[in-house]
């Protein structure tokens, strides 16, 4: 029986690893899987060697205060995978960790091929990171298409699949009307899926649905939370008196209660893809402490935060980053595109045509499947 090692390293890079593989047990069901995944992986009945949670940090800085941590749960999924001996090490996003796994993992058994999904943003920073990357990478499975001269200019074997989470899918409708308020309209929130960073954003959400509800109680909010963090949220929400938010983790109700939603407001990632494609106006707000600030503006070699901005080097979608990432300013800016649907028009318009031209011609999680698919072939 062939064999698969599954290495993702946040909630967002579990949840992509989890619509290609659901995709590939479909297409061959006589394979064994281990991993180091979150909820999504273990709902596909895969076993995890560790918490997903223990191994999730934001920022420079908290990574350095936690490299040794770090540094163990690297070997010891090197030490894993080893054992486990895969016919594939099929490595998801979080590249800090999951590409120094398979690096190792390369030096020890060059026999494991190894297969990168979500390439490292190499347009952002350190470009020279692709040389390194062909000594020990395979196969890198692009989500966007103007990356790919990066890849082939160091001749590293690469597909471009588009991206999952614009792909439209055939969702079974749940009831959503005990988390839809009659006659309120609802905004979509996405505070982030690591701890780290709905830390810091949930309290500045929750200050701006405050002034919110004071400028016209007619809205209902909509926490977008992970089964991770969706605890940790709902105790916040409770140690306040709003009584116009809800909090949750389902992907159906999630997806159902995006594309009802008026707007959104959401943490920089790619979840704003998912948000554009539901055809919904939005605005991005991040916010780190002000080392990692620096240190990002040091080395980022782009302008924008957003994918979407960063494709067209303009800002289609606002950003309110570090100081203008407050509530009021969030307040500010929400209420101006309420009150002006020809921005919110256009919007929509500018992110439409952007979308098309990173959309896979079929399915970008049922080509991935077919490229691991081909791999276990060889």
């Amino acid at each position: 029986m062939k064999k698969i090692f599954i290495i993702t390293g946040e909630p967002s890079g579990d949840k992509l690893a989890s619509t290609v593989i659901s995709k590939l047990k479909i297409q061959n069901p006589n394979i064994e899987y281990l991993s180091v995944g979150g909820a999504h992986i273990k709902k596909l009945g895969i076993k995890s060697i560790f918490d997903l949670n223990q191994i999730t940090y934001l920022g420079f800085t908290s990574v350095l205060f936690n490299i040794f941590k770090i540094r163990n749960k690297i070997n010891l999924t090197v030490d894993q995978i080893i054992k486990f001996n895969p016919d594939i090490l099929f490595s998801v996003d979080s590249p800090d960790f999951t590409l120094r796994v398979a690096e190792k993992v390369k030096k020890i058994n060059t026999k494991i091929k190894t297969i990168h999904y979500v390439a490292p943003q190499v347009w952002v920073w350190r470009k020279n990171r692709v040389k390194k990357i062909k000594r020990f990478i395979d196969h890198m499975i692009l989500l966007f298409k103007f990356e790919k001269k990066y890849f082939d200019e160091e001749n590293i074997s690469n597909t471009f699949v588009g991206h999952p989470l614009i792909e439209k899918n055939d969702k079974v409708k749940t009831v959503i009307d005990n988390v839809i308020i009659k006659d309120k309209k609802i905004i979509s929130i996405f505070p982030g899926s690591r701890k780290s960073e709905t830390n810091v954003l949930l309290p500045i959400l929750l200050d701006f649905i405050k002034l919110m509800n004071k400028k016209k109680n007619t809205y209902s909010f909509v926490l977008h939370a992970t089964d991770e963090n969706k605890e940790f949220i709902i105790n916040h929400v409770k140690k306040t008196d709003l009584n116009n938010i809800d909090v949750v983790s389902d992907e159906n109700i999630k997806s159902q209660i995006l594309s009802n939603s008026i707007f959104a407001v959401s943490k920089s990632g790619t979840i704003s893809l998912q948000i554009s494609s539901s055809n919904v106006p939005s605005i991005i707000i991040y916010k780190l402490n002000f080392i990692n600030f620096m240190i990002f503006k040091l080395l980022a070699s782009v302008k924008f935060a957003n994918i979407i901005n960063i494709i067209n080097d303009k800002e289609i979608i606002p950003e309110l980053l570090q100081n203008e990432c407050n509530a009021d300013e969030i307040y500010k800016t929400v209420i101006y595109f309420l009150k002006k649907p020809e921005l919110i028009k256009k919007q929509l318009s500018d992110c439409s045509k952007t979308l098309e031209g990173i959309k896979s011609k079929t399915s970008s999680s049922n080509e991935a499947a077919t490229i691991l698919s081909n791999y276990l072939a060889t």
